[in-house]
């Protein structure tokens, strides 16, 4: 039924689009026929709008990757760094949530690990709403931050990286297979704020997959039942994703696109001293509004990866800021 709905929705569209461009098209030829200057600039403003929503649709038609239209989960890790790092993981987390907030999906905090002064040294999400997943995989990678640190009494310049994970939250129509021998289970005390019966009650968990050293924490929920069986959630959607990544890279198409997600192999950039600057280094999109960046403004970044992805153009090549 979504798929149904997913392409009624694709199909209503362009029977619209070609609509509106029918009669927009006309009505420009009624206003210069009849000479009416008014009527021509309002038919040409639709088409300009008409153009937007062309390009909109144009963008939806890449997420058509397994697992794109799925709800996602999102895990923000600080790096090394301390402090500083830990408030940049925060930072972070905050930009993802302002995006979800301003596209209209549903934010759900599933953990969170609190740094000892300030920031957090992990959290995860679960981001819920149409083709969820399809917009935020692009943003898997580690993000880097150059800025004059808030911590730092000399008021130098500091460099932070934190790491940002994406995997999708499987329905199902998919079943992923995980023997029990196969996990280790341990609980623990819930961190962060929570009032008294978490921090009186072991009712985090934590499921490590043995084989693959995937591990993954909840605690959300008051019960270790509940936050039990949403680990396993989360487990078998972070083993699914890794299958995904398998066939990506097994496809020539994708290798173009390819790009190491680990330290030292930052995708964007966020240069806030001695200039302001956030910039993609796989596909070179940059801006100099680094303050509606880090409130949630990824739609540029997101959809020239997305295009990268689908067509292959070459990445940006990676410029270093000392």
């Amino acid at each position: 039924m979504q798929e149904r709905t997913s392409l009624e929705d694709s199909l209503s569209g362009i029977g619209k689009v070609e609509q509106e461009l029918e009669d927009d098209i006309g009505m420009i030829e009624l206003g210069e026929a009849e000479g009416d200057d008014g009527v021509v600039a309002e038919a040409e403003a639709a088409l300009k709008n008409l153009k937007k929503e062309v390009a909109r649709r144009e963008l939806e038609a890449l997420l058509s990757g397994e697992a794109d239209r799925f709800d996602s989960y999102l895990e923000v890790h600080a790096g090394a760094g301390g402090t500083e790092s830990q408030d940049w993981a925060q930072m972070l987390l905050r930009m993802y949530t302002r995006w979800a907030e301003n596209h209209g999906f549903k934010v759900e905090y599933l953990e969170e690990s609190e740094g000892e002064e300030a920031g957090i040294k992990s959290a995860t999400i679960q981001v819920s709403g149409h083709n969820a997943y399809g917009w935020l995989k692009t943003e898997a990678g580690v993000h880097r931050l150059v800025r004059i640190s808030p911590f730092d009494s000399n008021a130098r310049r500091h460099t932070s990286f934190s790491s940002v994970q994406v995997f999708p939250v499987i329905d199902d129509s998919i079943k992923i297979d995980i023997k029990e021998s196969d996990v280790r289970t341990d609980t623990m005390r819930s961190g962060g704020a929570g009032g008294q019966h978490v921090n009186k009650t072991e009712s985090a968990v934590r499921l490590t997959h043995i084989p693959t050293g995937v591990a993954v924490v909840c605690q959300a929920g008051r019960s270790q039942h509940k936050n039990r069986a949403q680990a396993w959630d989360m487990l078998r959607a972070r083993l699914y994703e890794m299958e995904l990544k398998k066939r990506e890279e097994k496809a020539a198409a994708d290798q173009a696109a390819k790009t190491d997600i680990g330290w030292g192999h930052q995708i964007r950039s966020y240069v806030l001293q001695p200039y302001q600057m956030v910039k993609d280094l796989r596909t070179g999109v940059q801006t100099s509004d680094t303050s509606g960046v880090l409130n949630g403004e990824l739609d540029d970044f997101m959809a020239a990866t997305l295009a990268q992805r689908a067509f292959g153009t070459p990445g940006a090549d990676i410029e270093d800021v000392d």
